[in-house]
């Protein structure tokens, strides 16, 4: 396939390769995903958008994602290891910038199907995009065994599986080279984890190592889980969750959670590499 055509976005520097696919006819293969993601061999990225029309994916949606069928364009999520993945919230917010930039939307609410149902998103006047992510999961407790330590934390379901860990001290500290040692009965698809400590009232810091990816600067669901492990249960909060590649904005209610964060394209081209 010589001269497909992509774009490259990120959300607080959790960066994308996005492929315009409006009828689903790629074939992306896990050795494709791979190859586009190398940053030294391909474009670069943390993971694959692939931009196609929920209708074009037919039977092949899943019941899981069956409320996606009322948004007009799907997320097709891979990670760089080309693993498919549920949900990802600074995905879907380039995702979105992408739709509105490309004009293949109209108005600034719309919705995003997703493998964990539709998103409602909206474009801010200032450029920040925010993602009603649904209800957040709590699911008990568990611990992963890093490279120099063994962190605890809480089991969190933000359309994928999360383990958030509060730690002690600077999460700069924390060694996350090696990926996380889990418990595979708790998590039998593995999971994102996450560290974080609160720095000041209502701003938390955090690190994460993806299911699929590594070590990322940034992860929107893994923010949103960092975010709820830190709110007592049954109560609502607002937090601003400072990554390394940025910050964004959690709201926690009743209701579920809402995030809010940059999202920017920076690139546009052609690819001979999946030819």
């Amino acid at each position: 396939m010589v001269g497909m055509r992509f774009a490259k976005g990120h959300g607080t520097e959790n960066d994308f390769v996005i492929l315009p696919d409006p009828d689903g006819e790629l074939d992306l293969t896990e050795e494709a995903v791979r190859l586009l993601c190398d940053r030294r061999a391909g474009i670069g990225g943390d993971g694959i958008l692939r931009v196609v029309r929920t209708r074009a994916l037919g039977e092949a949606l899943a019941p899981s994602a069956r409320t996606a069928e009322r948004a007009e364009w799907f997320m097709d999520y891979r990670n760089s290891d080309g693993t498919v993945a549920e949900m990802c919230g600074n995905g879907v917010r380039v995702f979105a910038r992408y739709l509105v930039h490309a004009g293949l939307v109209g108005g600034d609410v719309f919705e995003v199907g997703t493998r964990d149902g539709a998103k409602e998103v909206r474009i801010g006047p200032g450029g920040d995009v925010t993602v009603d992510m649904g209800r957040v999961e709590r699911q008990g407790t568990s611990s992963a065994k890093l490279a120099r330590q063994v962190v605890h934390g809480a089991q969190i379901s933000v359309g994928n599986p999360h383990l958030a860990c509060e730690v002690p001290g600077p999460v700069a500290d924390v060694d996350l080279t090696e990926p996380p040692l889990l418990d595979r009965e708790a998590f039998p698809a593995g999971a994102n984890v996450e560290v974080y400590t609160e720095v000041e009232p209502g701003v938390l810091d955090m690190r994460v190592f993806e299911r699929g990816s590594g070590e990322t600067r940034s992860c929107g669901t893994g923010i949103v889980a960092a975010a709820a492990a830190a709110t007592p249960a049954g109560e609502g909060a607002t937090w601003r969750v400072r990554v390394l590649g940025g910050e964004c904005t959690v709201f926690l209610d009743s209701d579920g959670a809402r995030m809010s964060g940059p999202a920017v394209i920076v690139a546009e081209g052609e690819t001979s590499l999946l030819s």
